[in-house]
């Protein structure tokens, strides 16, 4: 309760107040506005933008990472002898940096380094997320994606090993073919876990995802990948706009709990426990 109280409520509440007052740089002057930070920010065709790039990027990066870690998950579930060194190497993702994982992933798509764009030029694209938009949001979304693959793996393999293998077994004997006892067994029992993946991984791509954002795009080209998050680290660090900042940290954090809410009361339903 304590570390809840000093890192989680005070801040929150310290930002609250914050978004309600226009200060200059050093803070010596401060002006109560009332909710002008938040009626300047929803006509601000910049933050509607951002607004739209959070919403592709979490998307992207939610789908992209858990249906690979399920699909890893199945196959290392189908592994009796190296099942433990398979689900090693691909646990060891976690432990990497959200920016280590964003610098690596920017050396192997890098337009004048990288492997990547060099194999693609040889098949006649030409690869340049410095210039091009759709390209920026897909290195962000797959280097966000493989740093949370290794969490999703690990519950999806746990929930894998807590079914029953008899009503697997018992399918087989019916005729129904492998997709066919996935889609209708495996994946209905996997639904706990899958809601719980989904919770977690809208909030990753919501708030964990900076660093990755940093280091790869800086929010760049014009504004493709400016996320909500480095959003209000570019207004308020860098602008030195601290009472908007603040108000944009309020928002995403009120985004975020609408979310969570949605997804437990009306998504919930259709998990089966």
């Amino acid at each position: 309760m304590v570390v809840t109280l000093i890192f989680f409520v005070w801040p929150a509440s310290q930002a609250l107040y914050q978004s309600l007052l226009r200060q200059d740089v050093f803070g010596f002057k401060t002006e109560f506005v009332w909710f002008d930070n938040f009626t300047r920010l929803f006509a601000d065709d910049q933050y509607l933008q951002a607004l739209k790039v959070t919403l592709t990027f979490s998307l992207g990066t939610t789908l992209l990472s858990m249906s690979v870690a399920l699909l890893f998950a199945v196959l290392v579930n189908r592994l009796i002898r190296s099942r433990d060194v398979y689900t090693t190497f691909l646990v060891w993702p976690y432990a990497v940096a959200p920016a280590i994982a964003g610098i690596l992933w920017w050396f192997i798509f890098n337009p004048t380094l990288g492997i990547l764009p060099y194999a693609l030029d040889m098949l006649g694209y030409q690869w340049n997320h410095r210039a091009n938009g759709n390209h920026a949001m897909l290195l962000v979304i797959i280097a966000a994606a493989w740093k949370q693959i290794s969490y999703n793996f690990l519950f999806f393999l746990a929930g894998l090993q807590s079914i029953p293998q008899s009503l697997i077994e018992a399918a087989a004997i019916d005729g129904a073919k492998p997709f066919k006892r996935f889609w209708t067994i495996v994946f209905p029992l996997l639904s706990p876990v899958t809601f719980f993946l989904l919770v977690v991984n809208v909030v990753y791509a919501m708030f964990d995802t900076f660093g990755v954002i940093h280091a790869t795009t800086e929010g760049g080209p014009a504004q493709a990948t400016n996320i909500l998050v480095y959003k209000v680290f570019r207004d308020g660090f860098i602008g030195m706009n601290l009472g908007s900042s603040a108000a944009q940290s309020v928002i995403l954090m009120a985004i975020v709990v609408l979310l969570t809410v949605i997804q437990f009361r009306y998504i919930e339903r259709k998990v089966n426990y």
